[in-house]
C-alpha cells in the first residue's frame, strides 16, 4: 500500500513538473489560449526592377592555342 501512495505521488509530481514546463513554451501557451498567437504582417510584392538592354560582349580570344604554347619568340626573344 505503501508502494503504491509513493508511485502515485511521484508520479503526479512528474505530472505536474511536464505540465508546467510544457506550459512555460511559447506554442503550447497559444495552443491552449494563454497567449494571443502573433498576427503576421502581410509584406507588400516587391516589383522586379527592369534589367537593362545587355549587349553581347566581343569575342575574347581564345587561350591555350598551340601557337601560344609553342611561339619561339615568346621564349627566346628578351625585351630590354
Amino acid at each position: 500500500m505503501l508502494n503504491f501512495l509513493l508511485g502515485t505521488v511521484a508520479g503526479g509530481l512528474i505530472a505536474a513538473v511536464l505540465t508546467i514546463a510544457a506550459a512555460r513554451q511559447p506554442e503550447v501557451q497559444e495552443r491552449l489560449g494563454l497567449r494571443p498567437a502573433p498576427v503576421v504582417a502581410a509584406l507588400a510584392a516587391v516589383t522586379k526592377p527592369r534589367e537593362p538592354d545587355c549587349v553581347k560582349p566581343p569575342e575574347a580570344p581564345t587561350v591555350g592555342s598551340r601557337d601560344m604554347l609553342f611561339n619561339r619568340q615568346r621564349f627566346w626573344s628578351v625585351a630590354p
